[in-house]
């Protein structure tokens, strides 16, 4: 069974992402003193009591608006609320009790579901409850818990309030055999169309307007091919072009997504092919040492013919030529086609990041590699490699011995990873080598 969820809904500006952020312990949800900053669910794991539960942040909930993004923001909420064990409503004591609150709250009734009303800005460390919480009885949810969600207090009984309401314990399910896998790219080619295609719902918020998604958005889900964490991120800007604190934080949240990923998904447009921003995205994954695939979006929309394709991919190896050995995939997010074909190809690629090869083998290679092309030489001397050793996996790290380092040129290192890619494979993921001299120490 999955863990027991509590949604943290409120209308805008509340604290809502303060108070998910101090209650998983980690700055997952993006904080700005600006209403509308979360707009997606952005889900994260605590634990309290000895028992594990999952928390989903909301955009605010604005009952009564006519503003496009902001319904599609309450729609995001209300699925929440429906998937939700218990609900926690977040208000603001210096406000008092307003209209938006109430109609929160009144939907919150409708739904059945188990409520706890978290008072927040409650920052005074004197003893004694605020008067003016008093005042949110009136909402009909029951008595209200005081808290300060930036100092912390009052969480312990919240929490308290919350884990009196959770179902009946039951076998947790266990997510660490799950691949994370991180959808990145420029803003606007379809990361989130994708992410929904692959889930089969509207998981996170789609619109033409690029910057739409900021928080990186995280979605457990299993089907035939295993178990999986889908990471949708914020579209990699120009550092020119991040002219703001939320737009900075989302690049940072992009980037924190890559290091916790297993798999990165590089999307690119179809209709304007690699750009300059992408090589950079790319090689934000590449250095990471991340599994990569390059997926190709909007297929659909471009007029082929039978050399459209090898056209295209002959463009990708030469605009990142750096990752050659990422496979790339042509698909429409919006139609479906080929998406099918994804987690096939994201399995190969992180078993090839994970993959393992005894000494001997390597040993085997390189000898072989040896014989073929002598290695280097300069001024008399030549290199020679005594052997080879995998140090690590994600990604495949080598650790070559020679007698001197220097004579261990780029290009016979190239060579030799080229050796290894023809006997072992390692499609989809970056090699590492690293070359020491005889007796140099760790």
């Amino acid at each position: 069974m999955p863990l027991p969820l509590i949604a943290i809904v409120g209308r805008p500006n509340v604290g809502k992402s303060m108070l998910f952020n101090k209650l998983t312990g980690k700055r997952l949800a993006i904080v700005e003193d600006v209403p509308g900053v979360t707009r997606d669910r952005l889900y994260g794991r605590s634990e309290w009591r000895g028992r594990q539960f999952a928390l989903v942040d909301t955009g605010g909930i604005e009952p009564r608006t006519e503003d496009e993004m902001l319904i599609l923001m309450r729609d995001q909420a209300q699925t929440a609320i429906e998937t939700a064990d218990v609900i926690i409503l977040v208000t603001d004591v210096r406000t008092g009790v307003t209209a938006a609150d109430s109609d929160v709250a009144s939907m919150l009734l409708r739904s059945n579901k188990p409520v706890v009303l978290a008072v927040n800005k409650c920052d005074s460390t004197g003893v004694g409850v605020h008067p003016e919480v008093y005042e949110f009885y009136s909402l009909g949810l029951g008595e209200p818990v005081a808290v300060s969600a930036l100092h912390g207090i009052g969480t312990d009984d919240l929490l308290d309030a919350c884990f009196a309401l959770f179902p009946d314990e039951a076998a947790q399910s266990d997510d660490d055999d799950a691949l994370a896998v991180a959808v990145i790219g420029r803003p606007n080619v379809g990361k989130s169309s994708l992410v929904n295609r692959l889930l089969g719902e509207d998981r996170v918020i789609v619109s033409d307007v690029p910057g739409t998604t900021r928080d990186a958005i995280d979605t457990r889900f299993e089907n035939e091919y295993g178990n999986y964490i889908l990471i949708d991120t914020a579209g990699l800007r120009r550092k020119a072009r991040v002219n703001d604190r939320v737009e900075y934080y989302s690049n940072l949240r992009t980037r924190m997504a890559v290091e916790r990923a297993d798999v990165c998904l590089i999307m690119i447009d179809a209709a304007q092919g690699v750009t300059e921003q992408d090589t950079k995205v790319a090689g934000m994954a590449h250095e990471a040492g991340k599994a990569c695939v390059i997926v190709v979006n909007k297929w659909d929309a471009i007029e082929k013919d039978h050399m459209t394709m090898s056209e295209m991919r002959k463009d990708i190896e030469s605009e990142l030529s750096f990752m050659t050995y990422a496979p790339s995939l042509f698909i429409s997010a919006l139609t479906g086609q080929r998406v099918d074909k994804l987690f096939p190809v994201i399995n190969s690629a992180a078993e090839q990041n994970s993959r393992r090869i005894t000494t001997g083998q390597l040993n085997n290679v390189l000898s072989d590699a040896t014989l073929r092309v002598q290695p280097p030489s300069d001024k008399g001397k030549r290199l020679k490699i005594y052997y080879m050793t995998q140090a690590g996996t994600k990604p495949p790290h080598f650790v070559a011995f020679v007698n001197n380092a220097e004579l261990f040129h780029f290009s016979y290192q190239r060579y030799i990873e080229n050796c290894l890619r023809q006997t072992f494979g390692f499609e989809g993921t970056p090699i590492r080598l690293t070359v020491r001299e005889k007796g140099e120490k760790d």
